[in-house]
Parts: C-alpha cells; sequence; structure tokens
C-alpha cells in the first residue's frame, strides 16, 4: 500500500499523532533535524522572514506523556532499560528528552520502507544515547554512518576543544537499501599539489598503471622492458568507461591482452613516461573528468549559511541545502518520498522539491507552510501547490477490515477473560471491544490495535490511548493492580 497523502503535503500538529495515521512501509528516506536537548531559547531576528518563529529546548517530565513511558515498556522493552539507564547517568531533563524523541523513532522505524534510510541530526549533547536508541530500533547491523559536519569554522572553549561539528547518525532499514555514489568537490589544496601537470587537455596528475601482487597472463607479462612481476606487481589498467571521452579505444578494448591495450594508450597520449631511467609508465589522470571524492563521513566543504546568503530565511538552527541535497541524491532516487518531520525553515522539503523528490513535512509552527510556500517560490521562481493540512490521517494499509466488534471472541480467548484494564477475569457478556489507540488518535479497527474491557474499565478510559490509561491505573491501584498481571 502506497502513502496515503498528497505530494507537497505540508501538516501543522504534533507529529507523533501524524505519523501514527500514516501507512506502513510507505517513505523512503527521512530526515530529521530535533531538537537537541542543549537548554537553549531559539528566535528568529525580529524582520527576517522566519520572525515570530522560536522554540525552547530545554526538557522536564512535565512535557512528557506520561502514556509514552508505558507505551515504550510496553513494545520496546529494551529500549525502555536503555531509557532508564539514561536518567540514572544523567538525569530526568535527558531522560524526558528521549521518552519524546523514542515513540517519534518507533513511527519512523515502521512507515520507513524496506528498502529506505533514516538520518537523525543531532550534536554530541545527546548524540552517544539517540545512537543507542537507533541501533535497539533498527539493529546495529544497520548503522552505517555516524557523519560529522563541520557547522562553523571557530568556536572559542576557555577549557575545552572548541565545539564546531554537529552530527548525523545514518540508519537504513536492511542491509538492501537505495545507495546513489556522490561525489564531493576535490579540496583546492589537494589539486594543487597533486594535478601538478597541463597539457593540451587540462589539468592532470599521474596515477599508477600497477597493482600490488604478480599475476599469471598478460597482466604479469612485459610490455616495452618494463616488466611488473620484476617488482612483484602487475598491469592494472583503466577500464573504457574511466577513459577521458576524447579517448577513442576499439569497440573491443576492454577483450584485449594488457599490452595491446598498453599500446592503444600510448597511441591516444594518456600515458605519462618519467625522464627517470628505468621508470614504469604511469597514467595521465585530468582533473576535467575526474568526479570528485566519493562522500566521505566528514563533512567539511558545505558552510553554514552566512547572514548575508540568499537562502538564509532567519530561522533558528537553519541548515544549508548543500547539506539536505547532498543527502537526498545518495539516498533516494526521483519520486521517492522524502520525510521530513521536524520541518522547520523546511530546507528538507525545498531540496526534495528541487531534486525531483515528492515530500512531506510536519511542523508545529504554521509559520513553516508560509515559509516553504516562499522559499519554493524564490528558489525555482514557480508557485507549488501545497497542501497544508491539520487534520489527522487514517490509515489506508489495511483494507477489508472486518467492523471491530467481530473480533469479541478471538479476544477474549486471547486474553483468557481477563479485563486489559483492571485485569480481572469477567464472563464474556461483560466486555466490550476497545481501541488501544483510539480512533480519534489515528487508532484504526485492525485486530492488533484492538483489546476487550470490562464496561468499567470501557467507559473510565474513554478516548485515552491504552498506556495512558494504564499509568492511571498503577497510579491509583498500585501493588493490587500489579499483583493481577
Amino acid at each position: 500500500m502506497g502513502p496515503n497523502w498528497k505530494n507537497r503535503t505540508l501538516w501543522t500538529a504534533d507529529n507523533l499523532h501524524v505519523m501514527r495515521g500514516m501507512n506502513s512501509e510507505s517513505v523512503d528516506l527521512i530526515y530529521l533535524d530535533p531538537p537537541f536537548n542543549s537548554n537553549q531559547d531559539y528566535a528568529a531576528p525580529i524582520g527576517s522572514e522566519a520572525a515570530g518563529a522560536s522554540f525552547k529546548d530545554t526538557w522536564t517530565l512535565s512535557d512528557v506523556d506520561e502514556a509514552w513511558h508505558g507505551e515504550i515498556a510496553e513494545q520496546q522493552p529494551r529500549l525502555y532499560s536503555i531509557l532508564d539507564a539514561t536518567g540514572n547517568a544523567h538525569g530526568a531533563s535527558m531522560k524526558s528528552y528521549l521518552i519524546m524523541m523514542a515513540v517519534r523513532l518507533m513511527e519512523m522505524r515502521r512507515i520507513l520502507k524496506p528498502t529506505g534510510s533514516v538520518y537523525l541530526h543531532c550534536d554530541p549533547t545527546a548524540g552517544h544515547y539517540l545512537k543507542m536508541m537507533m541501533d535497539t530500533l533498527f539493529g546495529p547491523l544497520n548503522f552505517r554512518n555516524e557523519l560529522v559536519w563541520k557547522r562553523t569554522g571557530a568556536h572559542g572553549g576557555a577549557k575545552r576543544w572548541g565545539p564546531i561539528h554537529d552530527t548525523l547518525l545514518f540508519y537504513t532499514c536492511s542491509a538492501s537499501y537505495t545507495w546513489n555514489r556522490t561525489f564531493q568537490p576535490y579540496d583546492p589544496e589537494y589539486i594543487d599539489r597533486d594535478y601538478r601537470h597541463e597539457d593540451e587537455f587540462g589539468r592532470y596528475q599521474t596515477v599508477s598503471l600497477t597493482g600490488p601482487g604478480t599475476r599469471d597472463g598478460s597482466s604479469g607479462l612485459p610490455w616495452r622492458e618494463r616488466d611488473p612481476t620484476a617488482i612483484g606487481r602487475h598491469w592494472a589498467l583503466p577500464t573504457e568507461r574511466a577513459l577521458p571521452e576524447w579517448v577513442s579505444v576499439p569497440t573491443n578494448y576492454d577483450e584485449l591482452s594488457c599490452q595491446k591495450r598498453l599500446e592503444v594508450l600510448e597511441d591516444q597520449g594518456v600515458i605519462y613516461w618519467s625522464a627517470k631511467e628505468g621508470s614504469m609508465p604511469r597514467y595521465k589522470r585530468y582533473l576535467a573528468v575526474s568526479p570528485g571524492n566519493a562522500i566521505q563521513d566528514v563533512i567539511w566543504d558545505i558552510r553554514p549559511i552566512s547572514s548575508q546568503a540568499k537562502e538564509r530565511v532567519g530561522y533558528p538552527t537553519q541548515k544549508p541545502l548543500a547539506l539536505l541535497d547532498r543527502i537526498i541524491k545518495a539516498s533516494s532516487n526521483e519520486g521517492d518520498v522524502v520525510f521530513d518531520p521536524f520541518c522547520g525553515c523546511a530546507t528538507a522539503l525545498v531540496s526534495a522539491d528541487s531534486l525531483s523528490r515528492r515530500w512531506i513535512g510536519i511542523d508545529l509552527s504554521p509559520l513553516a507552510a508560509e515559509l516553504v510556500k516562499a522559499r519554493l517560490r524564490r528558489e525555482k521562481g514557480l508557485f507549488h501547490e501545497i497542501h497544508h493540512r491539520t487534520d489527522l490521517l487514517r490509515r489506508t494499509d489495511q483494507e477489508h477490515v472486518p467492523h471491530y466488534r467481530t473480533h469479541k471472541h478471538t479476544l477474549f480467548g486471547r486474553q483468557e477473560g481477563r479485563c486489559a484494564g483492571c485485569r480481572i477475569v469477567f464472563p464474556f457478556r461483560n466486555f466490550t471491544v476497545d481501541h488501544v489507540e483510539p480512533k480519534a488518535h489515528g487508532g484504526t479497527d485492525h485486530l492488533d490495535n484492538l483489546q476487550l474491557l470490562c464496561n468499567a474499565c470501557n467507559s473510565r478510559k474513554g478516548t485515552k490511548s491504552q498506556a495512558r490509561f494504564l499509568a492511571e491505573m498503577k497510579a491509583d491501584y498500585g501493588a493490587i493492580w500489579e499483583g493481577r498481571r
């Protein structure tokens, strides 16, 4: 089942409630730049496009829904043990922040396709705890990289190293994930140092035409009195695909012996001979046809947004378009769905639109929708229809679900006649079918979202989630209720 929303949809809502209504396995790439638990207040400057946008990045137990505790403990007991340990090691503020993140990451894991990827933008404040949570939810084998982005040039630190980087945790849902080999520009110092030669085709460096170890066949035989075997190596020549477009070779070039291919390369002028007596020939690698360095896990070449940058809107913690472009190019294809659940000024959405991806975003601030429209008009010179919503989604990936009351007998057997609230055994007639996650909050009629409650518990639960209801039962009845397990 595909997405149950339109392309270019932006919600002004709590992202948890929206995600719970999203179809499973409907998103290809998630980028999230959530609060960092930095204990700082952020506000856009007066007069900027984002004026009025602000948030307080400080977390306490009062900021966390009690129901989330029970929900995590029930569905992800290993994850909850990490949160408990964090509370003991770091205190209530960090635990509260991580609980807020945990319930949302659980939904993100569900809505990602098996080939999907997620990039979580954070900093050293909570990055190590977030990585433990991601290992638990996505599996340690699906951890791909910890990216380091140099977000500023210098930062004063009286008694420590200057903090100048953010971290991005890159995870996938499986070993079969979308990956496009992407390149970043060479460092100018590297170009000056290594591309020291020049001819009519431009600057070039010389690289070895041999590889380590000896081989049988033509790759181990001499050419023009140069014997690779004598120095413990073998010929390792560029394939036709790796040659510059101006080099003309026979159609069967890759099938020729190494000696014949070397003659072709010599005739085309791409072999370099040193003046040193007896030296091995080398290959001319031209700067003009070099794609650059394959992207590395240290991002040094994308600068933060300056105060005069065209793309700057003044939004707190705004990230550069180039950073999102690189991520989206590497981990998605044209037509894929990119999702940003903390979209802010919508840099990820603008990037996705420019790269012909479909996108959706969520932010609590109504300002985000206006910023998306303004930025797309400015960046692309076009007006795109943006679907702005404040309602909640209802999942459509559980089709042909029978009326929920038809599951009463199944649930009675599954629960062995015990109420899912007070945990007392009742006759069949005393039960009503209840939604674990209320339909008002995106819950469905699927069997996995149903349970039996006695009449009293059903009345007390009302439209609360099961996790919140159980938290209240525990608070009211304590050991008596716990003893009924």
